[in-house]
């Protein structure tokens, strides 16, 4: 008897001290909802097989076997093995941190979002297309996308899609400072437009430098009530995010977000715009331009100009640019 109890003593001690990995650097168990103990095992095995027995005894002593908790777990190599249990049966988890991408489509986002968490890309869609959830945020579901700042956040790899909504509405309103907020309401436009507005200019280029000048001469446009034209709009209109040329006849696209064929600002945003846009708009560049086009020399930027007969040399060139290079 006192032989058992030694040994149990030993086991107990070697599970309290003993650290469950000996690779010297960080690493991570991830334990979804279709995991189980024997799952949860196979995992372990890859931080350190040799200890998988010894956590199998400290999984029955906590009863973990019929309490695993989903999330993202730690392992350093000073944790214990009564520890790591301790952790999956409290539910203890380590945040993880989530990137929200600039990119096309509100779909497109939450597609790579969904590839970061346990949530899959068609239940995070589903939330963010529920007008009730999205009503409770302040937008509808052609403006939830406004809810997606790109940046990095921390937050529970098992977080709940409706969770995840919460989460970028407070983003959201974390990221509309006082000071943005009251750039929004001198240009007369709504954090949304704004947004709406920003996804327009990041879509047109990549250089943060130009980002003001363009925000700027499309803020001219809107204020003398010319159409925007832009060409990024048509893109998102034929859902042709590839095309390098935008063709006169593509110009006739019927659909609202369709700049050509209607004044004003589209009704969404066609794009998930970067910080460095929104801000663009927010501290846009004021000049005369109302008129821009690639330049010839490919290099991303464009050229502006005042009147359309500068606008068309401009374009005449950059046409001219394109044959050359057999651009269709």
């Amino acid at each position: 008897m006192i032989l058992m109890l030694l040994a149990v003593a030993a086991v107990v001690a070697y599970m309290l001290i003993v650290p469950v990995s000996t690779v010297g650097r960080p690493m991570r168990i991830y334990i979804d909802r279709d995991d189980n103990l024997d799952s949860v095992v196979s995992k372990l095995d890859s931080v350190q097989p040799r200890h998988t027995l010894a956590f199998r005894a400290a999984a029955a002593l906590c009863g973990v076997r019929w309490s695993l908790n989903t999330g993202c777990y730690e392992v350093t190599p000073s944790l214990s093995l009564w520890r790591l249990v301790a952790n999956v049966y409290r539910g203890n988890q380590t945040p993880v941190a989530i990137t929200i991408p600039s990119t096309w489509t509100k779909e497109m986002a939450l597609s790579k979002v969904a590839r970061q968490l346990m949530a899959d890309s068609a239940s995070l869609a589903t939330v963010f297309n529920d007008s009730t959830e999205c009503a409770k945020y302040g937008v509808d579901t052609v403006f939830s996308a406004t809810l997606l700042i790109p940046n990095t956040y921390e937050l529970y790899w098992d977080i709940a899609p409706a969770g995840f909504l919460q989460r970028m509405a407070k983003e959201r309103d974390r990221f509309w400072t006082a000071e943005r907020t009251q750039k929004a309401y001198d240009l007369h436009l709504s954090r949304e437009q704004v947004y709406t507005l920003a996804s327009i200019v990041d879509a047109e280029t990549a250089n943060n430098a130009e980002k003001p000048t363009v925000a700027g001469l499309y803020l001219n446009r809107l204020h003398c009530g010319m159409p925007l034209q832009a060409d990024p709009t048509v893109k998102f209109a034929l859902r042709n995010f590839s095309l390098r040329r935008i063709y006169g006849y593509m110009l006739a696209t019927s659909s609202p977000y369709n700049t050509y064929r209607n004044n004003g600002l589209p009704p969404g945003p066609i794009r998930i715009p970067q910080v460095s846009s929104i801000d663009a708009v927010l501290n846009h560049e004021e000049h005369n331009y109302l008129f821009m086009c690639a330049n010839s020399d490919f290099s991303g930027t464009h050229a502006f100009a005042a009147t359309y007969a500068e606008h068309k040399a401009n374009a005449t060139r950059y046409v001219q640019a394109l044959n050359a290079r057999g651009i269709k």
